[in-house]
């Protein structure tokens, strides 16, 4: 396992990247609604982060041919955009990347599309809480398991399962990097957290059982059982403190 430490200089521009990462949610957030659909809003999220002297990560990365992805209710990540139409009561999650001056910053938000179900709601509160708690436990010293330690419990604790088969990454001049930061486990294993570590947390958890499996597009991941899916996600960097959001809004 090769984990890069970024220079200062390096982290600035990643702080950059996840600013505009931040504002593409943020803008999105204002477009989420019945009657639009997944393409429109790649659209409005590559026009926005090329307006910022950015570029998309994800666009033509191992051949992804949109800006973002976007995950429908079953959907756990990896959708691609297209013709969908949102419809009251989904819930979407847009997961966004931008490269600025060779530096990446990646986020992801689900958001509840007009009014939704009970179980939808306490899904996506359960999911944002658990991005909480993982970033809670990085600091200097700190082992890389410990972060799926606190989120395993708390999401199973609410009835939920968390997603094995994928996982957070380190990132900085690549989209992605080691270490690799799993959502689940036992804590005091793997790598210790050191200052200038830069990766994403990013728990994707169902309503339902934990497994999934890839549509015949090659990119979109589903819940095995077709339960409901949510997924939280921000950069960060590990400081001396404990570590900084890099794609806070």
């Amino acid at each position: 396992m090769a984990i890069i430490l970024k220079t200062p200089a390096e982290i600035a521009l990643m702080r950059q990247a996840g600013r505009i990462v931040a504002q593409t949610l943020n803008m999105l957030s204002n477009h989420i609604r019945p009657g639009v659909t997944t393409g429109y809003l790649d659209t409005l999220a590559e026009e926005f982060i090329r307006k910022h002297d950015a570029k998309p990560s994800f666009k033509g990365y191992r051949g992804f041919p949109k800006s973002i992805c976007t995950a429908i209710n079953d959907q756990v990540v990896h959708g691609i955009p297209d013709s969908r139409i949102l419809e009251d009561g989904d819930i979407v999650t847009i997961d966004v990347g931008a490269q600025y001056r060779g530096l990446h910053g990646d986020a992801a938000k689900s958001f509840p599309v007009g009014k939704v179900s009970p179980t939808a709601a306490h899904l996506l509160a359960v999911c944002a809480h658990a991005l909480d708690v993982g970033i809670a436990q990085v600091q200097p010293g700190a082992h890389l398991s410990d972060i799926g330690a606190a989120i395993q419990p708390l999401v199973e604790n609410a009835g939920f399962s968390v997603v094995r088969q994928y996982c957070g990454h380190g990132l900085g001049r690549s989209l992605h990097e080691d270490p690799q930061i799993f959502h689940y486990g036992q804590p005091g294993h793997g790598p210790l957290l050191r200052k200038g570590m830069t990766f994403t947390i990013e728990p994707m958890i169902n309503e339902g059982k934990p497994d999934t499996r890839v549509l015949d597009d090659g990119w979109t991941v589903v819940t095995a059982d077709g339960s409901l899916s949510a997924q939280y996600e921000h950069s960060i960097v590990v400081t001396d403190a404990g570590c900084t959001i890099l794609t806070a809004p």
